[in-house]
C-alpha cells in the first residue's frame, strides 16, 4: 500500500441529491459485503430513513440478483433514474448489461462508469446512499475515496486469516485517503445448531482483534443462518422478508446507530 499517496487539495464531488455516501467494502471477495450492503439499506429504511444503493461492483454486479431487479433504468434524457424497490433507489452496472456479459474493463473504463453512476444519476433526496464496493484495492476504490465525498465506511470480513490479510490492506488504503471508517463487522461469525450451540465455522475472534489492532470500532457478529441465503437467491434479502428474524434485528440496530450518528450530527448544524 506505500504507492498509495492521498491527493492534497482535490475538491471531492457530493453526490447530488444525497446527504450521506456510506461505502460497504470488504477487500475480500466472497464475505457477504452485498448481502450486508442490500439489508443494511433495508434497515435504514425500516426506520424513516431515505436510501438508495449504488452497486459499484463493476466486476460483479450482485444488486440484481438480490433485489430482483430486471428491467433496466429509464433516462429523463440527462441523467439515469433509479430504479425503486422495496423503497430503495437502486442503481447498477448489472442493470445495463446481460447477466452472462463478462466485464472485461479496463482502469479508465471504471472509472468513467463510476463517475457514471455517481454524477449521471437522479438521486432524489437520499438520507443516506449505500454503495457496494467491489472486493480489492483497485481502481473503482480508488476512484470513490479520492474524488467522491465518502462519509464513512463500513469494513466486512469472515474471521479466518485469510480474509483478514485482504482487510487489514483496505484498512491501510482507507486510513492513507482520510476515509472515516465507521468500524468492522464479523460477518458469517458463527453458526447455531439446531441444539443451541454456536460453532465457529470460520474460527472466531478475528475480526475484532483487527479492529483492536488498527483502533477502529468493532460493530459486532452476524451469524449464520440458511434463511439468509435463501431469501437472498429469491430476491428478497432478510430484512425485507423477515423483519423479525434475529439477523434482521442485527441490521435494525445497526441501522439505528447510524441513524443516530449522522442524521442527529445533521440535525444539530
Amino acid at each position: 500500500m506505500e504507492h498509495i499517496k492521498p491527493r492534497k487539495k482535490i475538491i471531492k464531488n457530493p453526490i447530488k441529491g444525497t446527504k450521506y455516501t456510506l461505502a460497504v467494502s470488504s477487500a475480500k471477495g466472497g464475505v457477504g459485503k452485498s448481502t450486508f450492503a442490500t439489508n443494511l439499506a433495508l434497515a435504514l429504511n425500516k426506520i424513516g430513513c431515505n436510501v438508495g444503493i449504488l452497486d459499484a461492483d463493476i466486476y460483479g454486479p450482485s444488486l440484481p440478483k438480490l433485489f430482483s431487479i430486471e428491467g433496466k433504468p429509464e433516462t429523463d434524457g440527462k441523467n439515469l433514474i433509479p430504479i425503486n424497490k422495496y423503497q430503495i433507489q437502486c442503481m447498477s452496472i448489472g442493470f445495463l448489461t446481460d447477466e452472462q456479459t463478462p466485464m472485461i474493463w479496463r482502469g479508465p473504463m471504471v472509472t468513467s462508469a463510476i463517475k457514471t453512476f455517481t454524477q449521471k444519476v437522479s438521486w432524489k433526496d437520499l438520507d443516506f446512499i449505500i454503495v457496494d464496493m467491489p472486493p480489492g484495492t483497485g481502481d473503482t476504490q480508488l476512484t470513490f475515496a479520492q474524488e467522491i465525498k465518502i462519509d464513512g465506511a463500513i469494513i466486512i470480513s469472515t474471521p479466518q486469516e485469510i480474509a483478514l490479510q485482504d482487510v487489514k490492506r483496505g484498512i491501510s488504503m482507507f486510513d492513507k485517503l482520510g476515509t472515516k471508517i465507521i468500524g468492522l463487522v464479523d460477518n458469517m461469525s458463527y453458526f447455531k445448531g439446531d441444539d443451541g450451540k454456536k460453532y465457529d465455522i470460520f474460527g472466531s475472534g478475528g475480526v475484532k482483534k483487527t479492529a483492536d489492532s488498527f483502533n477502529k470500532k468493532f460493530l459486532g457478529e452476524i451469524p449464520i443462518y440458511p434463511e439468509v441465503g435463501k431469501y437472498g437467491d429469491q430476491g428478497r434479502p432478510i430484512v425485507e422478508a423477515l423483519p423479525n428474524h434475529e439477523v434482521s434485528k442485527i441490521y435494525i440496530s445497526l441501522a439505528e446507530k447510524i441513524k443516530d450518528e449522522y442524521l442527529s450530527q445533521s440535525n444539530s448544524n
